[in-house]
């Protein structure tokens, strides 16, 4: 089955006479929740490795490219059409070297290109570009990244460590006596300098912490499984049989 069966489908939804009332409620800002929401359970199923679940997100995730074309479209802006077409351009643009006689000499050299391309599309400031809406943590990797190209970074991940620790400590000091404001300040700045240490050691934060995410919630449900085979009562449980079982499920 191909994409125009897709396009009729969403067309079919959005008829005014005969459509979904529902989908016929939506636009931009209302479907763009969902857009988010359809991306990140693409990257669960990636990580979890369920290809079935892939195959599934992906086709979710469609639809909302497909619903956000079909709003432009109703509103004269462009269409599914200009969309592929968009993108087709852009890819063939930034890969010179496959769609012309440019060369690359490795797979660095070729990221180097695409992001000198993109900033040079992009105009503006160095920072210029990046979405608001990203994940906190995917915010703070791409705007440390960005800043770095230009030279303002450690040059060693010791240098990023030193800066969690310093942020570490001044949280410590705001929460001895500081104001709301402030231990929310040097909290923001603690979780900032630990994206930009995992960005130090080559690992993607974000998904450290959905990872991380995951082993609590895992966790937890054994610790729960474990009071309700007791009776179900927590306040039966102190803090030190509490820490055992959440250790068992560890092991688990």
């Amino acid at each position: 089955m191909n994409i125009s069966k897709l396009i009729e489908v969403m067309a079919r939804l959005r008829d005014p006479q005969d459509g979904c009332p529902w989908d016929l409620q939506q636009d931009f800002r209302s479907i763009a929740p969902y857009t988010l929401e359809e991306a990140y359970e693409v990257a669960e199923a990636i990580e979890m490795g369920d290809m079935q679940a892939l195959q599934e997100e992906l086709g979710d995730l469609l639809l909302q490219v497909v619903y956000h074309a079909r709003v432009a479209e109703e509103q004269g802006a462009f269409d599914f059409a200009d969309v592929v077409g968009s993108i087709v351009t852009k890819m063939m643009r930034r890969h010179p070297h496959v769609f012309a006689a440019a060369a690359v000499a490795d797979a660095d050299q070729q990221t180097q290109q695409w992001e000198a391309m993109k900033a040079s599309e992009r105009g503006g400031g160095v920072l210029d570009g990046i979405a608001s809406a990203l994940p906190a943590l995917v915010k703070a990797d791409k705007l440390g990244k960005r800043a770095a190209r230009v030279g303002f970074d450690w040059p060693s991940r010791e240098g990023a460590r030193a800066k969690v620790a310093e942020e570490l400590a001044e949280l410590d000091e705001a929460c001895d006596g500081g104001s709301e404001a402030e231990i929310n300040h040097e909290l923001g700045d603690l979780l900032f300098s630990v994206a930009q240490f995992g960005r130090h050691l080559g690992v993607d934060s974000e998904a450290c912490l959905r990872a991380a995410a995951r082993r609590f919630q895992s966790r937890f449900e054994w610790v729960e499984a474990a009071v309700e085979a007791r009776g179900g009562d927590w306040a039966a449980h102190t803090p030190e049989q509490l820490d055992l079982f959440w250790t068992k499920a560890k092991n688990e």
